[in-house]
C-alpha cells in the first residue's frame, strides 16, 4: 500500500491517522472512490488532509521543498503545495531517477531548497513483476546502489557532508505469489448482489455489504480458507488501520502468498513476458505486519 507508508514517513503518523489507508478506498457518504493513479478525485483534500506532513509543515515555515515522483506532492495539502513537484507517475526509468536525484542535490547546493525528496518505484514494479528473488529486481537495486554512490560522491563534493542529513526508506517488503494456484475466489463464496463496493485486489480487500447483508456476507466468508474476514472493531490493533475514516465494514486479509479476487477470470494481467495463463505477477506486499517479508527498512546518516 504505497500511499499509505509514503504518507506515514513524512506524516510521522500511522495509517490510521493519517488516513491514507490503502491505494483504493471509497467514502460512502459522497460515494466517492480514491484510485491509485486512475481517478481526478483521487486528488481531493478529503483523502489527504488528515495529518501534516513534513514538506508542509517546512512550507509553511517559509522553507523550500522540492519533491520528485513522490506519491502525493501534487496535491494541495491543508492549502499547501512544495515549493517544487516533478509528479509521480508509473513508473519513471532509470534515467528519470537518475535525473531527479542529480536535481536534487542541485537544488541543495545552490540553497533553492532546504529538503529534496526523490521517489524511486522500478524495485516494486520488477518485484511485482517477476518475484522478489528475481534477476530483474536485483538489477533494479543495483540501480539504486549505484545512485546512492553518486549521490554521497556529489554531496561530498559539494562540501555538504556535514550540512545534509540523508534518509532513506522502502514502502514495504515483498513476498512471492504463485499464478493460478493460490487464489481465493471470492464468487464462490458469496453472491456480489449483497455488495454496495468492493476495493482492490490481492492480500487486503474491502467490502461494504449492502444493507441488511453485513451478518450474512460475513458469515459466509469466515468458512473462507487461506484467508481472515475482520469486521472494523476486530481489526488487530498491530495493523494501526481499524481506526481509518475509509475503512470497510469488511476487510479481508489472505494468508502470505494467497490473492483474494472476484474470480480468476478478473486477474488483472500486467504484461510480463508470459502468457495470462502462464504468469501474471509473482510478488506481492500487504500481508500480515508480523511477516518477515514484509519488513520494509530504514536508514539515516548525517549530522
Amino acid at each position: 500500500m504505497i500511499y499509505c507508508i509514503t504518507s506515514c514517513v513524512p506524516a510521522g503518523r500511522h495509517c490510521e491517522v493519517h488516513q491514507m489507508t490503502g491505494n483504493y478506498m471509497w467514502d460512502p457518504k459522497t460515494n466517492t472512490s480514491f484510485n491509485i493513479g486512475a481517478n481526478k478525485e483521487s486528488l481531493l483534500p478529503m483523502w489527504w488532509n488528515g495529518s501534516e506532513p513534513l514538506w508542509v509543515t517546512m512550507e509553511r515555515a517559509k522553507r523550500k521543498v522540492s519533491m520528485y515522483y513522490w506519491p502525493g506532492c501534487e496535491v494541495e495539502i491543508l492549502g499547501v503545495r512544495p515549493n517544487y513537484c516533478r509528479e509521480y507517475y508509473n513508473f519513471p526509468s532509470d534515467a528519470n531517477f537518475t535525473r531527479a536525484v542529480n536535481d536534487a542535490v542541485q537544488t541543495l547546493r545552490n540553497s533553492s531548497a532546504e529538503m529534496a525528496a526523490v521517489y524511486y518505484e522500478r524495485v516494486d514494479v520488477e518485484g511485482h513483476h517477476f518475484g522478489p528473488w528475481s534477476e530483474q529486481r536485483k538489477n533494479a537495486t543495483r540501480i539504486v546502489d549505484q545512485m546512492l554512490q553518486n549521490l554521497d560522491q556529489q554531496i561530498t563534493e559539494s562540501g555538504l557532508k556535514n550540512e545534509v542529513n540523508i534518509i532513506l526508506f522502502s514502502d514495504h517488503g515483498m513476498t512471492d505469489i504463485f499464478w493460478m494456484e493460490k487464489v481465493i475466489e471470492l464468487a464462490k463464496y458469496i453472491d456480489f448482489n449483497d455488495i454496495v463496493q468492493i476495493k482492490d485486489r490481492g492480500p487486503v480487500v474491502s467490502l461494504w455489504p449492502a444493507e441488511g447483508k453485513h451478518t450474512k456476507v460475513y458469515n459466509q466468508l469466515k468458512e473462507v480458507q487461506h484467508m481472515d474476514v475482520y469486521e472494523k472493531d476486530q481489526i488487530p490493533d498491530r495493523f494501526y488501520y481499524r481506526k481509518g475514516k475509509f475503512v470497510a465494514p469488511l476487510t479481508l486479509v489472505a494468508e502470505q502468498g494467497w490473492f483474494i479476487a472476484e474470480s480468476k477470470e478478473k486477474l488483472p494481467f500486467w504484461n510480463n513476458g508470459t502468457a495470462p495463463n502462464q504468469g501474471w505477477q509473482h510478488g506481492w506486499h500487504g500481508y500480515d505486519n508480523e511477516l518477515m517479508d514484509m519488513r520494509a527498512f530504514f536508514l539515516a546518516s548525517g549530522p
